[in-house]
């Protein structure tokens, strides 16, 4: 389990940005998309901050990272409890999605592995019903 990070919870005009700006959006974003539009509000705010708070705020539960499927890291507020996401490939729209079956897979394939204290995130990517074909 991953242990908050003590800057992580000190309340900086950066972090308060950037959590208001991620709960504007349904879908994940970069980290320079969300310097952009912040920089276009008039905050004044570097790269480096930026990423550095995304890190914080992931290793802290309240942001959940992933990959694009051209590889690069991208952001979105979450819920705090365990879940997996459904994220269009076209428009970037994410739905939270609960995984019983997955967990229970999860659970077997390490414990017949000897392995404990495991972890895991599921994403699964396609073509929201918004999005043309």
């Amino acid at each position: 389990m991953t242990q908050p990070i003590p800057n992580a919870t000190r309340n900086t005009r950066q972090r308060a940005e950037v959590l208001a700006l991620l709960a504007e959006t349904d879908g994940f974003r970069a980290a320079q998309d969300l310097h952009q539009t912040l920089r276009q509000r008039g905050v004044k705010v570097g790269l480096t901050t930026i990423y550095r708070t995304l890190q914080l705020l992931v290793d802290a539960g309240e942001v959940d990272a992933t990959r694009s499927h051209a590889g690069e890291q991208l952001f979105r507020r979450c819920s705090r409890t365990h879940h997996h996401h459904l994220v269009c490939r076209h428009c970037g729209r994410t739905v939270e999605v609960r995984g019983p079956a997955v967990e229970r897979w999860a659970d077997k394939v390490a414990s017949e592995h000897g392995f404990t204290d495991v972890g895991h995130t599921v994403e699964i990517f396609g073509r929201c019903p918004d999005c043309p074909a």
